[in-house]
């Protein structure tokens, strides 16, 4: 065994793939790995905390035996859609993990400030979490602040979505003889998706469109790593939109660090590139990194510093929030060191 059971923790990353899970010990990290393809059901009441505990509970019971665990004491689960969506999560999830499973204290994130504390840590600066959405976070270690993450119709501008949906547009100007149009791109969107013309009959009606749309963008990028310059265009747009959402919750003090994190950003220096410039442009005095980490090293994080009286990251209603043994909500990081 590892310890009284006090040692344990339980980190998770609850995403639109399914769950991620990770189970460990104070002083000796990760010690065992779970996954599900499912993600957690939303519906009226938001992110289903019933559906997600029919799939954490049994996952996290065989990580533990596997991992010698008497229970985990500490959890962090972050959640996508918590900031707009979590309200039933942050009501019911703590009391059922101390019912199930004897957790004692809960910590429920956004999945964007574990992108962040993967990406940098527990250290000012911003980040920039680029997939098939596209959302920045920044914090001065006082408080949370972000910008975008609205979804592919009202936002999430620079995305994988959004580089996609420009390269069809630009591939059905072409089709269309409208300027603005590229031949490439045309090609490249019939053999992905069949005739142009027959395109919004097979992606409208689609529940996952967001990731139809995203799957089109490395398309894009290859189109303008050979030189198209309309997916250059479309390249260097997603650029500013990202530089545009990095300066709006970048910390104004000091020389601040801003990480990048997520899919997107493996289409290489097409988009890097340019996003390089337009950072240099907007924020001068900041150094651009790549992630550490992913936002399950995120929540592993969380959770260590938790166990070892080393949280520092500002509590957020919506974005941060960590519940103490007795079930008070806790918005300090000296409070949730208690």
């Amino acid at each position: 065994m590892t310890g009284p059971a006090g040692t344990g923790f339980l980190a998770v990353d609850s995403g639109g793939s399914g769950l991620r899970v990770v189970v460990g010990a104070a002083g000796r990290g990760p010690l065992a790995r779970g996954a599900s393809a499912e993600p957690v059901r939303t519906g009226a009441r938001g992110i289903d905390p019933g559906h997600l505990m029919e799939q954490l509970v049994p996952m996290v019971r065989a990580l533990c035996a596997e991992a010698g665990i008497v229970r985990p004491d500490t959890a962090v689960v972050g959640a996508a859609g918590l900031a707009g969506l979590g309200d039933a999560l942050r009501a019911e999830l703590p009391g059922a993990l101390a019912r199930d499973l004897g957790v004692r204290r809960v910590a429920l994130a956004a999945d964007a400030v574990t992108a962040y504390v993967g990406a940098l840590g527990p250290r000012p600066g911003a980040v920039i979490a680029a997939g098939t959405g596209l959302i920045a976070v920044g914090t001065d270690l006082t408080g949370w602040r972000r910008a975008d993450g609205w979804g592919h119709l009202l936002g999430d501008c620079g995305g994988g979505a959004w580089i996609g949906r420009a390269g069809l547009e630009a591939a059905l100007r072409a089709h269309d003889g409208r300027e603005g149009g590229s031949a490439r791109l045309l090609a490249d969107a019939e053999d992905m998706f069949g005739p142009a013309a027959g395109l919004p009959g097979r992606l409208y009606p689609r529940t996952d469109r967001p990731a139809v749309l995203a799957s089109f963008a490395p398309r894009v990028g290859a189109c303008a790593s050979d030189g198209d310059p309309v997916a250059m265009g479309i390249c260097r747009a997603a650029a500013r939109h990202m530089a545009d959402s990095a300066a709006a919750v970048c910390p104004a003090a000091g020389e601040p660090v801003i990480g990048l994190t997520g899919g997107l950003f493996r289409m290489g220096a097409c988009l890097l590139a340019p996003l390089d410039e337009e950072l240099a442009r907007r924020l001068p005095r900041a150094r651009r990194i790549m992630a550490e980490g992913d936002p399950l090293h995120g929540a592993v994080r969380i959770a260590n510093d938790l166990i070892t009286g080393s949280f520092t990251l500002p509590g957020d209603e919506k974005m941060l929030c960590v519940t103490s043994p007795a079930g008070e909500g806790v918005t300090g990081a000296a409070d949730a060191r208690t």
